[in-house]
C-alpha cells in the first residue's frame, strides 16, 4: 500500500519552509520527489509554510493541503524579532491552502481565515473525517484568548467543502500547560488525539475519546512506553496505519540544530494498547522530514508522483 508524506525541511534558507513530497510503497522505505526540491511554493502571507496536513475529500475526491502560514527564515529575523512569544501573539491568523484533483497539478496558494481574530497565531492544522456527521474536522493549535495569548489549546472547526467553516470551538485544553501539534485518528470506534504538552510533562501525550469532539482522557500506557525519551526534544506527532493494521508513529526530533532535525519512527500494535517502541532500523528516509502528514494513495498515484516532471509545472 503506497503512501505520500507531505512535509518541509529544516533549513535556514526560505526554500526549506515550502511544500515537499516523499513517497513510500510500504510506509518504511521513503523516497524523495522532485529531487528533494519543493513541489509548491508560498508567495503570500509570511511567504513560508510549515506543519502540513493533507486529506482526500470523500465526497469529491479533491485533495487539500493545509499549512501554518509562517516563515522563520524571513519572519523570525524581521517582524518577530527572534521571539516565539511574538509569533504566538502576532503571527498569522490564516492557513495556507492548496487543492488538486490529481496530486500533480495544484491551485495557487490561498490564505483562509477561520473564526474570530482573538486568537494568536494559528498553526499546525490537522484534518479528520467525521463518519457520523459526514463532514471534516479541522483542528489546530492557538494561544487561548482568555489566557492573553500565553497558553495554547487545541481548537476545531467543521467543514463539508473546505471553503466554509463553522465557528471555532475548544477541542482540548490541558489545565497545567499549553498543548500544540494535534493529530487525531480513529481506531475501532474510538478517537485518539496525539498532542505535544509544553510542560508537565514536556513530551508527546496520547488521549482517547468515544466522541470525535471529546472529552479526552490520557492513555497511560503510552506515557509508560515513552518514559525513556528525554523531555523537551520531540514535537509534531503524526501517524499512519499500515496494511497489516499496526501503526507507525513519527515524532519530530528537534534536539539538534539544522538539517539533523526531523522525524524519528516508532512502531506499535494498536492505539488502544498505546505501546510504541523506537524503530529507527526499520525505516529509511532520503533526508530528515519535518512536521507533516501521511496520506494513503493508490499504486497509480504513486507511479504518477514518481514519474511527474515537477520542474515543468508552473506551480509558483
Amino acid at each position: 500500500m503506497p503512501y505520500l508524506f507531505v512535509h518541509f525541511r529544516e533549513k535556514t534558507t526560505p526554500d526549506g519552509e515550502q511544500v515537499y513530497f516523499g513517497v513510500s510503497k510500504d510506509g518504511f522505505y521513503w523516497e524523495e520527489i522532485n529531487h528533494g526540491l519543493p513541489v509548491l511554493w508560498a508567495y503570500y502571507g509570511d511567504k513560508g509554510v510549515r506543519d502540513f496536513t493533507i486529506t482526500r475529500c470523500k465526497q469529491t475526491g479533491t485533495f487539500y493541503i493545509f499549512a501554518t502560514d509562517l516563515s522563520l527564515s524571513y519572519g523570525m529575523r524581521n517582524q518577530y524579532h527572534h521571539s516565539w512569544d511574538e509569533i504566538g501573539e502576532h503571527g498569522s491568523k490564516f492557513f495556507s491552502v492548496w487543492e488538486s484533483n490529481d496530486l500533480l497539478h495544484w491551485s495557487e496558494q490561498k490564505l483562509i481565515s477561520i473564526g474570530n481574530t482573538k486568537f494568536g497565531c494559528m498553526w499546525a492544522p490537522d484534518i479528520i473525517y467525521d463518519k457520523k456527521e459526514e463532514d471534516y474536522i479541522l483542528h489546530w493549535s492557538s494561544p487561548q484568548p482568555e489566557e492573553k495569548h500565553h497558553q495554547k489549546g487545541i481548537y476545531y472547526s467543521r467543514t463539508k467543502d473546505f471553503s466554509h467553516f463553522s465557528e471555532p470551538k475548544l477541542l482540548y485544553h490541558k489545565k497545567d500547560s499549553g498543548v500544540i501539534d494535534s493529530a487525531m485518528y480513529e481506531e475501532d470506534g474510538f478517537y485518539y488525539l496525539f498532542v505535544k504538552s509544553e510542560k508537565n510533562p514536556a513530551k508527546i501525550i496520547l488521549l482517547r475519546s468515544e466522541k470525535i469532539e471529546g472529552s479526552f482522557e490520557r492513555v497511560e500506557a503510552f506515557d509508560e512506553s515513552m518514559k525513556e525519551l528525554e523531555s523537551g526534544l520531540y514535537e509534531a506527532p503524526t501517524a499512519v496505519r499500515l496494511e497489516d493494521g499496526t501503526w507507525c508513529l513519527f515524532l519530530d526530533f528537534y534536539g539538534v540544530s539544522g538539517s539533523k532535525q526531523g522525524y524519528i519512527p516508532f512502531h506499535g500494535k494498536s492505539l488502544k494498547e498505546g505501546k510504541f517502541s523506537p524503530a529507527d532500523q526499520e525505516f529509511h528516509f532520503p533526508y530528515r522530514y519535518k512536521h507533516g502528514t501521511i496520506l494513503t494513495i493508490t499504486q497509480e498515484e504513486y507511479e504518477k508522483l514518481k514519474c511527474h516532471n515537477w520542474e515543468c509545472e508552473d506551480t509558483r
